[in-house]
């Protein structure tokens, strides 16, 4: 009866989060990569084999003998996609290393700041989420077009002779992704900085450190964690933007997530689509598995 209550409380405990992933991620996905192996046909669904629940067991021969790795080849084939996915991979590996040299200053002024000051900042970074994400985009059209407030800004000051243009432009969604995202970054990292024990530094400090000494041999490698999971959580959502990349990149901007847009609403290809998006999370599954295990070796190594 003892050894039951312990067992029988852990499993409570982890049914809930086992069942809201088995539900809301591993059948929609399980769904996905099931049309992801269909056949695009003009009909509704618009693919095929559909499953036959009538048929009984011819019907679900039918059906797994319908499934192909058609659609992946033709992803594997064609140059469209490589070059959407590369540029997936540019901008946002692009746009987290531009988060990373703004947010790591912006984390350790707000950790090193006053116990007052500290909740001011915190708001600051965070009010931004009060505003909805497609009125901020919208807002940096009117900043960044031609006729904008930027280049109003920089014609009246006698700094341009011309408006710049920048609005649809590769330069316009990477400031779009480091405006939206340098909350995910900052928050983590403020999180860890201001944990950290204060008495290392001063400790360098005496003993005749540098202050960027002390910043790279001290406080750069405590906070890794807090940058690491920081850079994860603004790197795998910018690698499927659609938003930023549409209404600031124009139709030329070449990523994952517009050609998602475009497969499933323009085309009406829902097994490329399908395919597309299996691939995405490929993509993004892949620098969690490989942060996981550099933090399990670190964690072995302490031990």
């Amino acid at each position: 009866m003892r050894r039951g209550g312990p067992v029988l409380g852990r499993w409570l405990v982890r049914a809930p989060p086992v069942l809201w992933l088995g539900v809301f991620f591993l059948v929609p996905f399980a769904i996905t990569v099931k049309i992801s192996l269909s056949t695009p046909v003009t009909a509704q669904p618009p693919y095929r084999p559909v499953l036959d629940w009538s048929a009984g067991i011819a019907g679900w021969r039918a059906f797994f003998e319908g499934l192909e790795l058609t659609n992946y080849a033709m992803l594997a084939a064609d140059s469209l996609y490589w070059e959407a996915t590369l540029s997936s991979l540019a901008y946002a590996a692009g746009a987290t290393a531009i988060l990373v040299l703004i947010g790591t200053p912006m984390a350790l002024a707000m950790a090193r700041a006053s116990a007052r000051t500290q909740p001011l900042l915190v708001a600051l970074v965070v009010v931004p989420f009060w505003t909805s994400f497609l009125i901020r985009v919208y807002a940096w059209i009117a900043i960044l077009k031609p006729e904008g407030l930027l280049n109003a800004a920089l014609l009246k000051f006698g700094l341009l002779v011309q408006p710049l243009e920048i609005l649809n432009t590769p330069l316009a969604v990477m400031i779009g992704l480091t405006y939206a995202y340098l909350p995910f970054l900052v928050l983590p990292l403020y999180a860890v900085m201001s944990r950290l024990d204060t008495a290392l530094p001063e400790a360098a400090a005496d003993l005749g450190a540098s202050r960027s000494r002390i910043f790279f041999s001290i406080t750069l490698p405590l906070a890794m964690p807090g940058l690491v999971a920081g850079a994860l959580l603004c790197f795998i959502p910018m690698v499927g933007e659609f938003i930023i990349p549409d209404l600031l990149g124009g139709s030329e901007t070449l990523m994952l997530g517009r050609m998602l847009w475009i497969e499933f609403f323009s085309n009406r290809d829902w097994p490329i689509a399908s395919a597309v998006a299996v691939l995405l999370l490929i993509l993004v599954v892949g620098p969690v598995v490989i942060f996981r295990g550099a933090e399990e070796q670190r964690e072995e190594a302490l031990r």
